[in-house]
């Protein structure tokens, strides 16, 4: 039985006769998904077909064909699997709000289940779906171990505040994953073919940032990827995660991102691995405490993205140094290209053009030179927002909003001392990082990366 904490309607409307539905969103698997457990349950209480749709938005929040192809290539070996369980897949193209919608007249769909997002523009297609439909439409957080809505009434000031919550209510919801077996009720309606090769032409998105080769997605490779940090990364966490130089992270995060990995089955793995408590510390507080302070931040404060979802400490002391001199000032071109004075940057901007995936101990240095090199805090949001969400797998992700919002707007962080541009935010510098890391062996790993 799925825990019903979990779930929360978002209409009045009772499920009705007719399939029941898994709108597929943000958890891209067939395994290990709590929401395709709760809508399988409810379609057998009810005697109905069970199908899952997935709707395809022609463009999303700046996504290029770099994740849109990493997601297609993830999504058709999702409909494989369905396919073995006798569940039919769906994959419609369009925004969600009219598709929808029409996909559950058409088919007389009798309950929808979604999975969870945080994010403004999902949550208002969701809105829009549930005032549409006329049947019930319930939301599942099967992302975060711990249910967002449960885990916190309000947007926490910090790790330190929510760590404790969560750590109370881990014991109820860090549990194993039941099976999902195979349907007993069949698909009546018609199962039209999906053409994926051609779907990347029928968007409206960037084809120019290339798919990557280092990282092969879908559900299988994410947990070759998750046995491998076990065996190989996970004893060294600790030691080596804040060190770019070091192949010391976990590499799972566009997993994570795109759902073809449950956080909680991660959370599970790494309980069970006896010795090395203090890597196991520091990756378990990624991957809960800080992971999911992120959609609390994007749950709870509807202006993530902007100056105004900054804390008001924040706010005052930028305004108070909007007008200090920049001794160097770049356009979005120049920073997208690399082309600064600091090397150091421009090593964690080239590694995440070419990779889409930056180390994240850069990812901080990177934002905060972005405030120091742009006119306004907030266009150095904007264009941290734009080069994260282009280039990114994990872009378009509250743990990218959340991650900007700290290293320029103060979010999850307390006042510091006093300086100019930066006011009372937090400073990185270059001679910082180089008592961190060996900068230079950085600066030349990702210039033999990007290739001749």
């Amino acid at each position: 039985m799925v825990n019903r904490a979990r779930v929360r309607p978002l209409n009045q409307a009772r499920p009705g006769q007719g399939p029941v539905v898994y709108w597929m969103s943000r958890d891209q698997r067939v395994r290990d998904n709590w929401a395709l457990l709760y809508a399988q349950e409810l379609a057998l209480s009810l005697g109905q077909p069970l199908g899952v749709v997935f709707c395809l938005a022609p463009a999303f929040l700046g996504a290029s064909l770099r994740q849109y192809g990493f997601m297609l290539k993830g999504l058709q070996e999702v409909a494989g699997d369905l396919a073995d369980l006798n569940l039919p897949f769906f994959l419609l193209t369009g925004e969600p709000a009219r598709e929808l919608p029409g996909f559950v007249a058409h088919y007389r769909v009798g309950a929808v289940v979604s999975d969870f997002s945080p994010l403004r523009l999902v949550r208002g297609w969701k809105t829009a779906v549930a005032s549409r439909i006329g049947v019930s439409l319930e939301e599942v957080d099967g992302h975060n171990v711990v249910p967002c809505w449960l885990a916190s009434p309000k947007a926490e000031y910090g790790a330190y505040t929510l760590r404790p919550k969560l750590k109370r209510l881990l014991p109820a919801f860090l549990e194993d994953f039941p099976a999902l077996p195979r349907h007993p009720v069949g698909w009546a309606g018609e199962r039209p073919e999906i053409p994926w090769k051609d779907l990347p032409a029928t968007l409206a998105i960037d084809t120019t940032v290339p798919e990557v080769t280092w990282l092969t997605p879908g559900e299988r490779q994410a947990r070759a990827a998750l046995d491998h940090f076990l065996e190989q990364r996970l004893p060294f966490y600790g030691e080596r995660r804040n060190d770019p130089t070091l192949d010391g992270q976990s590499d799972l995060s566009p997993y994570l991102h795109f759902g073809h990995l449950a956080a909680a089955r991660v959370a599970l793995e790494v309980e069970s691995r006896r010795g090395h408590d203090s890597s196991r510390e520091a990756f378990w507080e990624e991957l809960i405490v800080r992971r999911e302070l992120a959609d609390n931040f994007c749950f709870y404060q509807p202006l993530y993205d902007t100056f105004a979802g900054f804390p008001a400490w924040a706010q005052k002391t930028l305004n108070q140094h909007r007008q200090d001199k920049r001794e160097k000032l770049y356009t979005a071109a120049e920073l997208e290209s690399g082309r600064t004075h600091d090397e150091l940057w421009n090593a964690a901007q080239r590694q995440m053009v070419q990779r889409g995936k930056m180390h994240g101990y850069m990812r901080m240095y990177w934002a905060k030179k972005i405030l120091e090199w742009t006119a306004s805090p907030e266009e150095a949001q904007a264009v941290a927002i734009y080069l994260n969400d282009r280039y990114e797998l994990d872009g378009r992700d509250p743990n990218g909003y959340a991650g900007i919002a700290w290293s320029i707007g103060g979010v999850h962080d307390r006042a510091w001392f006093e300086r100019p541009i930066f006011g009372k935010i937090r400073y990185m510098s270059y001679n910082g990082c180089r008592t961190k890391f060996n900068v230079e062996v950085y600066i030349n790993q990702t210039r033999e990366e990007s290739g001749p």
